[in-house]
């Protein structure tokens, strides 16, 4: 099974994308997780993508291809994969089509308020670094867990957030398109409990197989 998961920031999907990998016994392969090994392992794209970093660049398309190409020819593929957070640009999806297509693309879908409301009740502990929400705490400053300071991150504040969503609905909304054009995208309501949403992600990619 070939996966793809899309979904805003805050909709679960690093969670989700977990646990249906586990189920598919395919390998869960993040952007960040991906740069970090390249560049650790010291690839040729790996190196290729430090530089532009180094320099406060942006990686260009064709290096993050190149690498995600790399990534998916490792033996650890050979069963599937779930990419998570690639392709982020119909190009991206367009590349991806050409040496490993996807069977199915999961759309995690959360309205903006669903996620400011998440997202802005975040808190971080600077001790143990535990993320918590403050509708589960009897006091928004003090860790549960170590009884250390906790603070609201600045990219958790309400217009940082509005400004992630703004550029990932950019970014998305035609490769959504694309992905439903193409008849393999599979919605799904990320604003059910968590084990709701990986029953009913289980159910319809079952459904595919």
């Amino acid at each position: 099974m070939k996966l793809v998961f899309l979904g805003p920031p805050g909709a679960g999907k690093g969670t989700q994308a977990a646990g249906v990998a586990k189920a598919f016994d395919i390998v869960h392969i993040s952007t960040g997780d991906m740069f970090r090994a390249a560049i650790r392992n010291q690839t040729p794209t790996g190196l290729r993508a430090k530089a532009f970093m180094d320099a406060g660049e942006l990686v260009p398309d064709a290096v993050v291809i190149e690498m995600v190409k790399e990534r998916l020819a490792q033996d650890d593929c050979k069963n599937g994969y779930l990419l998570d957070g690639f392709p982020r640009t119909v190009e991206q999806a367009e590349a991806l089509d050409g040496f490993c297509p996807p069977d199915a693309v999961v759309d995690l879908e959360v309205p903006d308020e669903a996620l400011l409301a998440r997202l802005t009740g975040r808190r971080v502990c600077v001790k143990c670094q535990g993320i918590f929400h403050i509708s589960k705490l009897a006091d928004e400053t003090v860790c549960p867990v170590c009884g250390a300071e906790l603070i609201h991150r600045d990219d958790d504040k309400p217009e940082a957030i509005q400004t992630r969503l703004n550029v990932y609905h950019a970014q998305t909304s035609p490769l959504v398109g694309y992905y439903r054009n193409n008849g393999k995208l599979r919605p799904v309501s990320g604003v059910q409990a968590p084990e709701a949403v990986t029953k009913e992600i289980l159910s319809v990619l079952r459904g595919d197989a």
